[in-house]
């Protein structure tokens, strides 16, 4: 790191002007905060415009979470990335092209692990012929980040945390550092993702949720129903179980968590993206954390021994969700309702100063460490589960200096800024259209769970939300520019103009880069019209960022219908019925809920990964022996398998029966299998597995039905 910082020092800074005397501030045309995704995307854009550039990054990370972890990119419609944006996956594909590249795998591998991670159609690969790659290694990204950074011969100064900003009426001249560093600029862009020159700029802002009245919303404010990431089964929240005097358990806030609707300081949970290995020879033990307290994890011993009763046992999988990347390595996100989120322990860090986050970010790590430790550790965690938590372990040659840990805790939401045009579910659901698009939103409304509360007698996670957006949608040009009075030469693509909710779609990390780009491409614009950043021609800027590649309106994509979701009560289906929760499960099933029909909550998918290692066993408990028709329930859809084997293993013996689950069912609710002789009790079973299978296979339930 040291020498690449030097070779950037000697050679780049040709392109902004520094001092001799330290007292006099550093100048470029476009000062960039924030060495974020989209700083550093707004620095190649600035420099690719011919502008001195100065891009100042308060820690010693460069590329925010798409090079602290998350390889996995979030998006929703590739189609929707352009610009400098798609140049980076671009360049992610023709690294992975090069045999070299694989040291812990061979390409053919990665093909089968992370088939489900491509899926997807990218028209634009097909139109110009660059194909694209969207999963990665923390390392790779950075390297290519580094790699634009030289060619476009841009500055980046580390260690420069914001102290004061100097303003001559609207108008930022100067910006100062805790460190005694100034610097002046003519244009400013806030890429952080706290959005501290925003804030000291004197924008507008807003933390936590706003109540759905205030922009006519249904999915921001408190959540009456929070069906994921859930509880499943009840679990006591008092230190003494079921006496409510002796107090809560870690992890669980007082109070009801307010009125469904209503809007408050709550913010979504934040975590740490792993990158993690079963690789012998690459993986590194799981140790504890400094101060370590098994004591604080008693909400989650208690999670898993009632699971155990219920017979419900998660996975690793259900308990955090790690996504297959090159080379034997994961993306590892939160996954189910005691996870690596940290959830209601993030509410100071957005307005706080420099001491109160580090002391969040510590508290996050040593949170997630000893979540970690615990599972792979502790007695009270059945040894299937241990046994299973210790075949994983961080990946030692990612992250070296931090010992395999990620160096960028995953900020999903901090300040938001307030401008002329606020982002909201409006947009998202194509009932308002911005006509100064400068890039495109495409993932789902999206907010992890941003309380843990206890609700009639037992825990409770709230806030999370998972909604589909109609489709790819236009973020304004206002909506990254302050109000004029407030600021006239400041651009702010990371904590942009948009409601809890609406940011909850936008912010993702290809977002992020083309905001960075649109922002860096206006600013320069501004500067050669002699105007503001709100008096920039629209018209004139559309032009250019087409002309590189940014895709700004979403005329031509096609609307999505929504899924009618069909859920169906087991009690009221023929038989005895067997859910996924109550089957045993080989393997890392995820769980899913967006097309129907299935029963009670959802059901689970083999992520079209890990194909003859996946299984799942539906066993029930028969009233007496006789004659039973099997039935499978589970969702057609196009990219189901078509081949998926059910093995039946009755008392007349064992049949294996081939499923099109991209069929549709004949009485819309479940497929015959045949009727099989079984014995009383559990001796009998059903198990569906993903051998061989060509597409994602579906286990959600399975229906015994007594023949006459």
């Amino acid at each position: 790191m040291k020498k690449w910082l030097m070779a950037v020092t000697v050679v780049l800074a040709q392109t902004a002007w520094f001092p001799a005397n330290a007292a006099e501030p550093a100048r470029a045309d476009i000062v960039i905060y924030g060495g974020t995704s989209g700083g550093v995307a707004a620095a190649v854009a600035a420099a690719r415009e011919g502008k001195s550039v100065l891009l100042l990054e308060p820690e010693r990370h460069l590329g925010g979470l798409t090079t602290g972890g998350l390889g996995a990119t979030d998006i929703g419609n590739k189609a929707a990335i352009g610009g400098i944006a798609r140049e980076f996956y671009e360049r992610i594909h023709q690294h992975y092209a090069k045999p070299e590249s694989w040291t812990w795998e061979k390409p053919q591998e990665v093909a089968k692990n992370a088939a489900g991670q491509e899926r997807g159609k990218d028209p634009l690969v097909e139109k110009t012929g660059r194909p694209t790659k969207w999963t990665f290694e923390p390392h790779v990204a950075m390297d290519i980040y580094k790699q634009m950074m030289r060619e476009a011969k841009v500055d980046v100064q580390f260690g420069q945390r914001l102290a004061s900003v100097k303003k001559d009426g609207a108008r930022i001249v100067e910006i100062a550092m805790k460190n005694g560093r100034v610097f002046a600029g003519r244009m400013f862009i806030d890429a952080s993702y706290e959005g501290d020159l925003m804030v000291k700029a004197g924008v507008a802002y807003h933390v936590g949720r706003e109540a759905n009245a205030k922009y006519g919303e249904t999915l921001n404010g408190v959540r009456a129903e929070t069906p994921y990431h859930q509880f499943k089964v009840v679990v006591d929240p008092y230190v003494k179980p079921g006496d409510p005097s002796s107090g809560l358990l870690p992890f669980i806030q007082p109070g009801d968590g307010g009125k469904p609707g209503d809007g408050d300081r709550c913010v979504q949970a934040y975590n740490f993206r792993l990158c993690m290995t079963q690789v012998e020879g690459n993986k590194l033990p799981w140790t504890a954390p400094p101060g370590y307290d098994e004591k604080k994890y008693e909400l989650l011993a208690r999670y898993l021994e009632a699971s155990v009763a219920a017979n419900k046992l998660p996975p690793v999988g259900k308990l955090m969700n790690p996504v297959r990347m090159p080379n034997g390595k994961t993306d590892t996100n939160n996954n189910g309702p005691f996870s690596t989120d940290f959830i209601g322990c993030n509410y100071d860090y957005p307005d706080g100063d420099y001491a109160t986050r580090e002391r969040i970010w510590k508290e996050h790590e040593n949170y997630t460490r000893g979540f970690l430790y615990f599972l792979a550790t502790h007695k009270r965690v059945p040894q299937v589960l241990r046994d299973e938590m210790n075949s994983w372990g961080l990946a030692k040659d990612e992250f070296v200096a931090t010992g395999g840990w990620p160096p960028q805790m995953y900020v999903r939401e901090a300040r938001r800024m307030i401008s002329d045009y606020v982002m909201t579910e409006h947009d998202c659901r194509w009932e308002r259209k911005a006509t100064d698009g400068v890039g495109l939103g495409a993932y789902g409304m999206d907010s992890h769970n941003c309380q843990r509360i206890v609700k009639n007698g037992h825990v409770e996670n709230e806030g999370d939300v998972e909604v589909g957006c109609r489709g790819p949608y236009p973020i304004s040009y206002r909506s990254i520019v302050p109000k004029a009075s407030e600021c006239d030469n400041l651009f702010v693509p990371v904590c942009l103009s948009a409601t809890h909710i609406a940011y909850g779609s936008i912010r993702m990390e290809p977002v992020f880069m083309i905001l960075g780009q649109s922002s860096a491409v206006a600013a320069a614009m501004a500067m050669d019209d002699g105007v503001t950043a709100q008096k920039v021609s629209y018209e004139k800027l559309a032009v250019k960022l087409k002309t590189q590649g940014q895709i700004i309106s979403n005329e031509g994509f096609p609307a999505h219908q929504p899924r009618k979701v069909v859920a169906l009560d087991a009690s009221k289906l023929a038989g005895i019925v067997v859910d996924d929760t109550q089957a045993v499960m080989t393997g890392e099933w995820a769980g899913g809920a967006s097309a129907g029909p299935f029963v009670g909550d959802g059901y689970i998918h083999d992520g079209n990964t890990d194909k003859g290692r996946m299984r799942v066993r539906f066993t029930p408990k028969l009233p007496k022996a006789g004659r039973y028709e099997v039935r499978i329930i589970h969702s057609p859809l196009n990219n189901r398998a078509t081949n998926v084997p059910v093995v039946i293993h009755a008392s007349d013996g064992e049949k294996t029966v081939v499923v099109n689950q991209r069929q549709p069912l004949k009485n819309g609710q479940s497929l015959k299998l045949g009727v099989f002789q079984f014995d009383a009790g559990a001796a009998g079973w059903v198990e569906i597995r993903n051998d061989g299978t060509n597409g994602h296979v579906i286990a959600d339930a399975i229906q015994f039905v007594p023949v006459p």
